[in-house]
């Protein structure tokens, strides 16, 4: 009786570890290239990180996923060479001429003597800064005090995932994404070119950056691994390196409205001007395309826009669309212990440092950045003929922003 049932109880371990295999090995794209670039993803010290060393506690199930994983690891272990070997060969079209650099406003040479212990300095002082205030019991805001786990899925789909090397990436939009995205597309290989996978981000089509099917994102992870998809999440954001950019959030709200409402975009003239148009400037029989809106002057105003994100019933209708929600429903930061934070008024610098962190700045380069961004001496000019009540409102709005990314109160916005 005891044989049988010891039979029985091995039967079912096998299958249940069979199982667990097959889910691991599931795509290519999956968690069997588990393996680290990086030399500073916590919970190590900075150092390389060898295969199968002890993880922190975990649970069972994921302490068993951890240690499938890190076998996986050991057996790949040579991929990792043959990519870079691959990338490091360059593109077959042509490359970013010196001109068009310099008309970007953008010049390699500079980051050749960036000083990279100021910038492991501001690091630390970033990271303390976001912590001490999720850590602050008294500085509270929507959704901080729930836990990974009560976070939706749909509430994940920015966090893109690079399993070749071990990155994750929290795109935020107006904060120089597209070219973030760019970077993932080549480090993951997640598409190709005539079969070939891309190796210049600037080859990339804009179109192709921002399809979602492009990325392997956390919100995917549910139907490739099912039930066991939030066990292999904390897996990864214990072991991969995870950043995001971010930005002033008043200055990224008018880099929204400019890019979203001063230019021609169809679909943002349909979902969000002409409900603005008819709510906030009484217009009535809207012309149904956006190039007739604009050759009759019928703009969204930026008071329009304003008016819109302080209306209650904006998010009875609908969640903010991803250009204007804050960075902390987009990324969790309180949730997630983000182990670089760039950020956009210092992009340059910033980029060319992560990328050395990350050990593939032989690989790429960071794509070339623009002259004419949305400054932040733009903001008393914006806001002049905004009512200081609604200005006062739209910072309570957006304070955990400006207070976890350590971004100075516009106190000459907010008083008379």
């Amino acid at each position: 009786m005891t044989k049988a049932r010891l039979l029985r109880l091995s039967v079912v371990l096998v299958s249940i570890f069979m199982i667990l295999l097959i889910i691991v090995y599931w795509d290519n794209v999956g968690t069997a290239h588990f393996y680290l670039h990086t030399s500073f993803s916590r919970p190590h010290s900075p150092g390389a990180v060898a295969a199968g060393e002890d993880w922190e506690a975990l649970p069972d199930v994921d302490e068993f996923l951890a240690k499938l994983l890190s076998s996986s690891l050991k057996q790949n272990s040579s991929i990792p060479r043959k990519t870079e070997q691959l990338i490091v060969q360059g593109s077959n079209k042509p490359v970013v001429s010196n001109l068009e650099e310099n008309v970007r406003g953008y010049d390699w040479s500079t980051h050749k003597d960036r000083n990279s212990l100021d910038q492991e300095k501001l690091q630390v002082e970033r990271q303390r800064t976001l912590r001490e205030f999720c850590a602050n019991s008294s500085f509270t805001f929507p959704t901080k005090e729930r836990s990974f786990d009560d976070i939706p899925n749909y509430e994940l789909n920015h966090l893109i995932v690079d399993d070749r090397h071990g990155v994750i990436y929290c795109y935020v939009p107006k904060v120089a994404c597209t070219n973030w995205k760019r970077v993932m597309i080549v480090l993951s290989e997640s598409l190709l070119d005539q079969g070939v996978p891309y190796r210049n981000p600037l080859d990339i089509p804009r179109e192709h950056v921002h399809n979602t099917s492009t990325h392997l994102t956390f919100n995917k992870f549910w139907r490739r691994y099912g039930k066991f998809s939030r066990h292999l999440m904390k897996i990864k954001l214990k072991k991969y390196t995870k950043f995001l950019f971010v930005r002033d959030p008043f200055v990224r709200l008018i880099s929204a409205f400019r890019s979203k409402f001063e230019l021609e975009n169809e679909d943002f003239y349909r979902r969000f001007a002409i409900p603005m148009l008819k709510l906030y400037s009484n217009h009535t029989n809207l012309p149904t395309s956006v190039s007739e809106a604009f050759g009759a002057g019928l703009k969204v105003s930026f008071s329009d826009f304003i008016q819109y994100l302080l209306d209650p019933r904006t998010e009875k209708m609908a969640p903010f669309n991803e250009h204007w929600r804050q960075v902390y429903r987009l990324c969790h930061p309180c949730q997630i212990d983000y182990d670089f934070i760039g950020k956009l008024e210092t992009l340059d610098e910033d980029a060319a440092y992560l990328l050395q962190l990350l050990k593939v700045d032989r690989l790429l380069r960071f794509p070339p950045s623009y002259r004419n961004r949305t400054a932040s001496s733009w903001e008393d000019n914006w806001f002049a003929k905004i009512p200081l009540a609604w200005r006062q409102q739209l910072y309570k709005l957006y304070e955990a922003d400006f207070v976890l990314f350590g971004y100075p109160k516009p106190e000459n916005l907010l008083k008379d």
